[in-house]
């Protein structure tokens, strides 16, 4: 039997299905989460995300994180929000739920009054920048090169302006 997913704020006792779930996908790519630096947010959903006026959902099924999402104020641009941590396990790219995630997302930013969404994604994540590209969004060919992880990185900037 194919028991529900929800989509529900995440908690403290998520986050090591959250953290397996990121470290998967990371290895699809040949690389693994670097709490140390990069995926250090991850260490304290509550500081990082809700503390700073943002949100972070998963996506679960009986106690299995099968995807994340989140949206956080960029505190320096009024007006201006950032998505992070879009990740869904590979059994469910394809289907309703990456669309689902990126909804929440941008009903939320609609909601909250936000006129902008920006974020940055990485290179290798060619199937998401697809994605991205369905829904609006673009690119103005700005790249940036990481250092934060165990091997350097780059990535491209996304942004979305909303109507208002």
């Amino acid at each position: 039997m194919n028991t529900a997913l929800t989509l529900r704020p995440a908690v403290a006792a998520d986050q090591p299905g959250i953290i397996e779930l990121v470290n998967r996908i990371y290895q699809e790519y040949g690389d693994r989460i670097c709490l140390e630096r990069a995926d250090g947010d991850l260490l304290d959903i509550a500081s990082n995300y809700t503390q700073q006026g943002g949100e972070f959902v998963v996506l679960e099924r009986e106690g299995t994180i099968l995807g994340t999402h989140a949206l956080v104020p960029l505190s320096e641009r009024p007006g201006c929000c950032t998505f992070r941590r879009l990740y869904l396990d590979s059994s469910l790219r394809g289907q309703q739920w990456g669309y689902r995630l990126m909804q929440w997302a941008l009903d939320l930013a609609d909601e909250r009054g936000f006129q902008r969404i920006e974020f940055w994604s990485d290179t290798r994540f060619t199937r998401g920048h697809q994605f991205f590209r369905r829904l609006g969004f673009a690119t103005d060919g700005q790249i940036r090169k990481m250092n934060d992880g165990w091997d350097e990185y780059q990535e491209y900037f996304f942004f979305l302006q909303l109507k208002k």
